[in-house]
């Protein structure tokens, strides 16, 4: 009996250890596991986009850099808000598509993402996400938000200090916590987790219309997130779910065939 309560113990022991430097690896190096900020950036000469132009504003102690290029008389800008990947010039093909049916847009690097020099943190990203919508807000044109997957935290955060005709979340999280508890159910990250980007309680300020679109098989951000994150939208517009879409698939759906009407309900509800 002794030799075993020993064992016993001595497993008890191992396990408490263990969980124990899971959490503190967790706490350390979260940022790493919350963020993807590597990846190469695409010089604006090599795409499509012949009107645009590189920005560099000016926010907090640094710099963010970015894309910006003026609408077509009368048609809003859009104020991009970019996922957790890569850089923000991979998506260029988005951006050229805006500008093809007379739309505006400005996008850009958080700080720390591979175009802006920097470090990341939640608070870096919403600084940097209101400065930016600052900067265009400047520029006197009717303002239109799109938010994708991480870029939903500051988008929403920006559409509940601020005033723009329109709000897309696409594959957006409830909260970054939550899809950290469905992903560690078993560890506090409630506790730990430092970059949290409560949109859930955000949402409840966001006067402006909101468009939810998600995918059914998204595995990165279960499709529960945007659906119950659409439903805490005041000023709720449509609820576009797409059965087999993945977190990265919607653009190839055809995710411009639900934005550009959600738009252009926008701009006629002024």
């Amino acid at each position: 009996m002794k030799l075993l309560r020993r064992i016993a113990i001595t497993l008890l022991v191992l396990v408490v250890v263990a969980y124990a430097g899971a959490v503190g690896y967790m706490y350390f190096n979260q940022r790493a596991l919350q963020y993807d900020a590597k990846g190469p950036v695409t010089p604006l000469a090599e795409t499509a986009l012949d009107g645009a132009q590189d920005i560099a504003v000016p926010s907090g102690d640094g710099v963010i850099n970015g894309w910006y290029q003026p609408p077509r008389a009368g048609m809003p800008l859009i104020v991009y808000y970019k996922g957790n990947s890569g850089s923000f010039t991979k998506e260029h093909e988005r951006y050229a598509q805006f500008v093809a049916d007379g739309y505006g847009f400005v996008a850009f690097d958080y700080r720390g993402f591979p175009a802006s020099p920097g470090s990341v943190s939640q608070a870096g990203i919403l600084e940097d996400a209101t400065t930016m919508f600052d900067w265009a807000a400047a520029k006197g044109f009717p303002l239109v938000i799109w938010g994708r997957s991480l870029g939903s935290g500051p988008s929403t955060y920006v559409a509940s200090l601020r005033d723009a005709e329109a709000l897309l979340l696409e594959t957006p999280f409830l909260s970054a916590l939550t899809v950290a508890w469905e992903r560690y159910p078993f560890l506090p990250v409630g506790l730990v987790m430092q970059d949290q980007f409560p949109v859930n309680e955000w949402i409840s300020d966001v006067a402006e219309p909101v468009l939810v679109a998600h995918g059914t098989a998204d595995v990165t951000i279960g499709v529960s997130n945007g659906e119950r994150l659409h439903a805490l939208a005041p000023n709720k517009d449509e609820l576009w779910i797409e059965p087999g879409a993945g977190h990265s698939d919607l653009w190839d759906r055809d995710i411009w065939s639900h934005a550009a009407p959600f738009f252009e309900r926008a701009m006629a509800a002024r």
